[in-house]
């Protein structure tokens, strides 16, 4: 007998080289077809690695058996455990008794009472899976059997209850479960709510699958007293320079609920579609062109915005506005030109049609980079944007703009005073389409303008390095000027009435878009202080005009801006303009933040005052404070704050304040959040609800992804009216 003895079968009659199987052990014993092996055995069997206190081989049955201890590996993420194991080389056939496996990437284990695997699928019977600590979980799935592919790594549980330590809180027949992060087609955690006025509320999102440069996401939902809907996600990735989404959603309306609400539609539906291509030119049109092409899509429609309410059970997630944006922007740029067609498409959702809102489409350009002769002295640049301003109904326009600015620059004293000179060519022309809604006197002949107006600038940028600091100090002036100018048709007939300020929203001045150059000087003063890492820790701005017209003239608003890095953890930042004709200030703004690796708080104040007198719309002053905290007690337990007031009103707009406890294995929320929500009337009038919720957030890791997989359920507390 050998201390240590290497026993090596080759089954190359009916096998391939693959098939080989090794065996070590400090001792074996053959008789007849039977080799049995004891002491520390070790068995190689293609990417299995096992051990084991004894090993026996059958060379008739092609039968290896192993007793006591068993402890395999299987590449470099499976870990098995057993008291008795059975590999079939001719039939590769393995049996565990009982199993346990540990994916040590994902972190989930499963325990069952016996395992069979043929090739890569292996089937469980009556087990446990978790991904918490095996002694004690906090979280199990039970499930009478389950079925593994090694392969893809997916994993098939049925008959699964899920247990918080020995409570049983949720049954499924089926769950399925991917162990690496591969897309599959499968169902995403659903989303659970409750509200008095809308019933309880269930959402379960499924996730499908195609090509591997597509995905969708179908989001069906129900709220049991209002109505259904569905939402899609349609995700592609069309090359290596192109990729895009399309959402889009429907929901109906029950009638009993959309009576009792005064709601202004039954049906709300809409879609989004979101494109990006960096090299569109050369992708489209198959051609090698030099330089940059690039084409953004952006493309909303809704028709109210309860489209957007209804997407999520979370509407402190969602961003609501009165007007719908929608843009797509195509350009060519190389180093010297650049060319660019903006299109630009405005709903406005607070009315029933919008046949009368002014469009964009399109807006084309050309610009000339700046461009240097005389060894730099002289600069210049072209730039020429034609606007195709449109609506169904009402006047549009085609508005054309010329933009020349030549400047002659150079320096004085070896370089510490810079002095330039600017002659600025300008010109726009419009001529007009369309019809008034409504007969008005009003004239749209098309028309031209053209001036060239006069800027002096002189400017000085000190550095100076200290031990730990180093402080940049940037200040100047600009004198403008205006100089010679000519107008006609729409210029010249409208000249007097548009520029006084009080008729500038009226439809005859809608495209008047011409302002007097006003004889002004603008002096600018602007400091930098950084540490010797090149981090910013003062940056400081003041900037004052005065303007020499008869009528308007003297000092403009002073303005000045600090953002000061107190500390590391200690940030504040203030903006404000004083206005000398009203003695006070036209605006404030002031935050101060600290984060450390525990709290992340931020305050904020904006104080407005437009100088107007107040009216029912219309506020003359604006004051708005926001406020956050972000509390990280330790690694398992944080909380956060925020508040959202409005000073002027007496409002509060929005709170939300909740905590979060994070293991391993789980985390469990509580969040408690008003926000008013807008709402269009059976009238076509704009109004709001004030929501509140309860949301309660489990998330069971790793089956539930930390970014966002989490099951939830959200309780709506009844509505409460604004003065509440």
């Amino acid at each position: 007998m050998l201390k240590f003895f290497l026993f090596l079968i080759i089954l190359g009659s009916f096998l391939n080289g693959d098939d080989k199987v090794e065996v070590y052990a400090t001792s074996m014993d053959t008789k007849n077809n039977l080799v049995e092996a004891n002491g520390e055995v070790v068995v190689i069997y293609q990417d299995y690695h096992l051990s084991a206190q004894k090993a026996l081989y059958d060379r008739n049955s092609g039968e290896l058996e192993l007793f006591g201890n068993i402890r395999a590996t299987k590449g470099d993420n499976i870990k098995l455990l057993g008291s008795y194991a059975k590999l079939n080389i001719a039939k590769k056939e393995r049996t565990f008794k009982p199993f346990y496996m540990l994916e040590q990437e994902s972190n989930v284990w499963l325990s069952g009472s016996d395992s069979f695997a043929k090739d890569e699928k292996v089937g469980i019977e009556s087990g446990v899976m978790s991904g918490c600590d095996p002694i004690d979980p906090l979280w199990k799935m039970e499930f009478t059997s389950s079925d593994y592919n090694s392969d893809t790594m997916w994993l098939n549980l049925y008959n699964a209850k899920i247990y918080i330590y020995d409570i049983p809180v949720f049954y499924t027949p089926y769950f399925g479960y991917s162990l690496d992060t591969t897309r599959r087609t499968g169902l995403l955690p659903p989303m659970v709510g409750y509200s008095e006025n809308e019933g309880l509320y269930y959402s379960q999102a499924i996730y499908i699958v195609g090509q591997n440069w597509w995905d969708l996401e179908l989001k069906p939902q129900i709220r049991t007293n209002r109505g259904f809907g569905l939402y899609s996600t349609f995700r592609f990735v069309e090359s290596n320079v192109s990729k895009g989404t399309l959402s889009a959603g429907y929901f109906k309306e029950k009638n009993s609920y959309f009576l009792e609400n005064s709601l202004a539609n039954k049906k709300h539906y809409g879609f989004n579609l979101n494109y990006n291509n960096s090299d569109v030119i050369n992708q489209w049109f198959n051609t090698n062109l030099d330089g940059q092409s690039g084409l953004y899509a952006d493309i909303h429609n809704m028709n109210d915005v309860d489209y957007i309410n209804l997407s999520t059970n979370d509407t402190t997630q969602n961003v609501t506005a009165k007007l719908l944006y929608s843009r797509i922007n195509l350009f060519y740029n190389n180093d010297d030109n650049y060319f660019g067609a903006y299109f630009k498409h405005y709903k406005d959702l607070t009315r029933d049609s919008n046949e009368e809102t002014l469009q964009n489409l399109p807006a084309l350009q050309y610009h000339r980079y700046l461009d240097t002769i005389f060894e730099d002295h002289l600069l210049y640049s072209l730039d020429i944007k034609n606007n195709n301003y449109y609506r169904s109904v009402g006047k549009s326009a085609t508005q054309t703009d010329i933009n020349i600015p030549i400047t002659l620059q150079t320096s004085l004293f070896d370089e510490y005073m810079n002095i330039s000179y600017k002659s600025n060519i300008y010109a726009q022309h419009t001529s007009f389409k369309g019809q008034e809604k409504v007969l008005t006197t009003d004239r749209y002949n098309s028309g031209y303008f053209a001036r060239n107006y006069h800027t002096l600038s002189l400017s000085s940028q000190q550095t100076r390095a200290y031990d730990e600091l180093t402080h940049v100090v940037d200040f100047g002036a600009l004198y403008t000027v205006g100089g010679t100018e000519t107008r006609a048709g729409y210029y010249e007939e409208q000249k007097d009435y548009c520029s006084i300020a009080g008729n500038q929203s009226k439809a005859i001045c809608e495209f008047y878009n011409i302002t007097d150059v006003e004889e002004n000087l603008q002096l600018y003063f602007s400091q930098y202080i950084y540490d010797n890492l090149g981090k910013q820790i003062v940056y400081h701005r003041l900037a004052q005009s005065f303007s020499y017209e008869d009528v308007n003239g003297g000092a403009g608003e002073l303005e000045n801006e600090l953002d000061y890095q107190i500390v590391d953890s200690i940030n504040f930042y203030n903006n404000l303009f004083y206005n000398y004709d009203e003695s006070a200030f036209s605006k404030i703004f002031n935050r101060i933040s600290y984060r450390d690796n525990s709290f992340n708080i931020a305050l904020s104040h904006m104080y407005k005052n437009s100088f107007i007198p107040s009216t029912v719309t219309v506020l003359q002053h604006t004051s708005y404070m926001t406020s956050s905290i972000e509390y990280k007690y330790n690694k398992h337990y944080s909380y956060n704050f925020k508040y959202n007031y409005d000073l002027e009103r007496k409002l509060k707009k929005s709170i939300e304040i909740g905590f979060l406890y994070q293991k391993r294995c789980w985390d469990f929320g509580i969040r408690y959040a008003e926000t008013n929500r807008p709402v269009l009337d059976e009238l076509g009038q704009p109004d709001s609800i004030r929501d509140r919720y309860l949301y309660f957030t489990i998330r069971l890791k790793p089956i539930m992804s930390s970014d966002g997989g989490a099951s939830g359920f959200a309780f709506r507390l009844p509505d409460a009216s604004e003065g509440n």
